[in-house]
């Protein structure tokens, strides 16, 4: 295992594995890995490639410095983690390494990122998201970088972005890795109270009653919604959004047909934790 810090280094490493004639793949995070972290890095070994992972915490993506500021960093226990998982590196740059002085450049992504998660946490979101994958994909230089579906809203905007500035990485997903009691795992979770956590539970809980629901006949999307946000206030949590939507476009579905792909989003608080799930719904 390296433990990479400038852009200098990290591109002689894939300089090496390359010149061994393997495939180079990239996990960006930003660290306090959970097993969903290491089921990417699994994914990659399991296609035979060598990879990185990159930890950085992206003070672009973050419009609250206190959410900034509370974010979970342990390098010594994630580079462990990645270790474990099958990583051969892990590629840590400081924020002046990756945003140097006097770096003035942007990226804005149309569409897919204005509404949701765009619209609650601000359009800064997904410009520091799109900025920095763009850099660590172009500092790495990957064959394939992954990415979690938990994500998913991220995932549509980062493949977007690939495919607009004809990016030649491709771009991987895996599926949601959840405990046992259907909690999607995330670094916040570590946050969340035992109360807080019963709370958080009602998150995938109205995923899977939707499409319960759906298989029992109801198809307005607004009526699974409507149901769905009565439960997690019910439960105590605070609802941002809950909604279906296209899972490339995210733009809002009205009915969930057979033959049309839909995903189910939600974000709420559960005290002063902020979540974020989805899951597929099939007509």
């Amino acid at each position: 295992m390296q433990l990479i810090e400038t852009v200098a280094a990290v591109r002689a490493f894939g300089a090496e594995v390359r010149a061994c004639g393997k495939q180079l793949a990239l996990v960006p995070t930003m660290g306090a890995l959970h097993e969903g972290h290491l089921s990417l890095i699994r994914a990659a070994v399991a296609e035979g490639a060598e990879v990185v992972i990159s930890i950085f915490v992206n003070p672009a993506q973050f419009n609250d410095p206190a959410d900034l500021a509370k974010y979970p960093r342990n390098l010594q226990r994630d580079v462990e983690l990645a270790a474990s998982a099958g990583a051969s590196a892990v590629f840590a740059p400081s924020v002046a390494e990756v945003y140097p002085a006097g770096f003035a450049t942007s990226i804005r992504v149309g569409g897919v990122s204005e509404l949701w998660e765009g619209a609650s946490r601000g359009a800064s979101h997904f410009d520091g998201v799109a900025l920095v994958v763009t850099k660590l994909l172009c500092m790495v230089g990957p064959d394939v970088a992954w990415f979690g579906q938990k994500d998913a809203q991220q995932v549509a905007v980062i493949r977007r972005v690939a495919a607009d500035l004809n990016l030649p990485s491709r771009i991987a997903t895996g599926p949601t890795v959840r405990a046992e009691s259907g909690l999607a795992l995330s670094s916040r979770n570590a946050r969340l109270r035992e109360d807080e956590t019963r709370i958080a539970l009602a998150l995938s809980a109205t995923l899977r009653r939707a499409q319960a629901r759906l298989d029992a006949g109801e198809h307005d999307a607004a009526a699974l919604a409507s149901s769905a946000t009565a439960a997690l206030e019910e439960a105590g949590a605070r609802v941002e959004y809950w909604a279906v939507v296209d899972p490339d476009s995210f733009a809002p579905l009205e009915r969930v047909e057979a033959g049309t792909p839909a995903l189910a989003i939600v974000a709420a608080w559960a005290g002063d934790v902020r979540l974020i799930d989805n899951a597929a719904l099939t007509a």
